[in-house]
Order: structure tokens, then C-alpha cells, then sequence
């Protein structure tokens, strides 16, 4: 059994390959970018965060980037 997609995710990772990875993955899976990605360094590593929704999450005239 599937589980239904959630309409907002927020992606975060290392800022690696991965993370890219992560991303793109869930691109492919129909999601589109939400805002912009954040950036922040944590004990000495570097973490990304990227928002994705899906487009039937948007509101009306909402910009997805």
C-alpha cells in the first residue's frame, strides 16, 4: 500500500551531491521548488534546505520560485 504525497516537503541534507540528489528526486517525482533554498553551517558542516510542493498546493498566482 502507498502512502499519499504529502503536498509540502521540506528537503535538508548535508550541501552534497546527496542533497542534489534529493532534490532532483523529488522534482522528478512532480514536486516544484517553493522559495528559495537556505544555507546555514552547523559544528562546522554546511546544510541546505529546499521547500517543494506539489503544483496543485499552490495558491492561485503564487510563483514557485
Amino acid at each position: 500500500m502507498s502512502e499519499e504525497k504529502l503536498s509540502y516537503r521540506l528537503l535538508t541534507g548535508p550541501d552534497d551531491r546527496s542533497f542534489c540528489e534529493k532534490v532532483s528526486a523529488a522534482l522528478a517525482d512532480g514536486y516544484v521548488l517553493f522559495g528559495s533554498p537556505a544555507v546555514t553551517t552547523t559544528d562546522g558542516r554546511t546544510v541546505a534546505a529546499q521547500a517543494v510542493v506539489l503544483p496543485h498546493a499552490l495558491p492561485h498566482g503564487t510563483s514557485q520560485g
